[in-house]
């Protein structure tokens, strides 16, 4: 059941980006999704060998941050991956509250933008 979730979490984005692309010749939103998910991912795997080494951590603010800008399909994959930042849970709360917020925004879109037309962001 989580690993059904965990890949439904893409589809909403992948389809909002297709939409950007295909609809109205949107094409930065996959580069700066990909840019980013690998450099959250390259983060997470450096935490977690810091982490077995004892060695000096990337602070959690640094990993959300990379989440927020686009990395948190990385962020996912590298959770799983390196069995990492799965068991706090001040840390998953952050998480999922980004990535709530992502699927939100591409909701948004794939609806007609009314956040955009609505709210100054």
């Amino acid at each position: 059941m989580l690993a059904l979730l965990q890949i439904a979490v893409f589809i909403l984005p992948l389809v909002g980006m297709l939409s950007l692309a295909f609809g109205r010749g949107v094409l930065w939103p996959l580069p700066l999704y990909l840019i980013a998910s690998i450099v959250t991912y390259l983060l997470y795997k450096h935490d977690k060998q810091r982490a077995r080494d004892k060695g000096w951590r990337v602070p959690e603010r640094v990993l959300h941050l990379g989440e927020l800008l686009g990395g948190w399909p990385g962020a996912l994959i590298a959770q799983q991956r390196f069995r990492h930042k799965t068991v706090k849970l001040s840390f998953r709360l952050v998480f999922f509250a980004i990535v709530a917020l992502h699927q939100l925004l591409w909701l948004d879109v794939l609806c007609g933008g009314f956040l955009h037309r609505h709210l100054p962001l």
